[in-house]
């Protein structure tokens, strides 16, 4: 991971410190064989020296979604949850009305960051995305739309910085034992 993050951030002379992450595929079309994004995340996740804490393939369904959410939320083992898919705007797409009720704090800047650097790679289309991410019960999530290109865009260029405790000026792996403070 000798590569430096984008937009003046720098990687601190520090130790790396690996953080688990759970990777969901939302897909109502996807089975195992065929859920490259989620391949793509887990990779990319193992790659940059973290564990993959677990996957899982679930249906566009607001149900299943929250309740296997909830189960990696209060996962002792589970520190992040990456979703990849259900984040359009078709009428099957829920991920956003099934995660952000379960949200403590929604983190608003991600998807501004997120939009900047999907316009940089796809335009105008960027405007279809209701990519999100937040907090919940001390468990950082991420929700990404479901192709490969916004999975290595939104890993690559955003979530893997904010998640690599070498960077500066802040990350958000400093802030994990704090998240659950009163």
């Amino acid at each position: 991971m000798s590569e430096q993050p984008p937009s003046g951030g720098k990687l601190a002379d520090a130790p790396f410190k690996p953080v688990r992450i759970a990777v969901m595929t939302i897909s109502d079309t996807r089975d195992e064989e065929s859920d490259t994004s989620g391949k793509v995340l887990a990779d990319r996740i193992a790659r940059d020296g973290h564990a993959v804490a677990g996957r899982a393939l679930i249906k566009d369904d607001i149900a299943a979604i929250q309740a296997a959410m909830n189960k990696w939320v209060d996962d002792g083992n589970v520190d992040v949850i990456i979703s990849t898919g259900g984040t359009g705007i078709t009428g099957r797409d829920v991920t956003p009305e099934a995660v952000r009720p379960l949200f403590d704090k929604e983190i608003d800047g991600f998807s501004v960051v997120w939009h900047n650097v999907s316009y940089a790679s796809v335009g105008l289309s960027t405007l279809q995305s209701r990519a999100c991410a937040g907090i919940a019960r001390g468990t950082f999530i991420f929700c990404l739309p479901g192709s490969n290109g916004a999975c290595k865009d939104g890993w690559d260029k955003v979530i893997r910085w904010q998640l690599d405790s070498r960077h500066m000026p802040c990350n958000m792996v400093e802030l994990m034992p704090r998240l659950m403070e009163r």
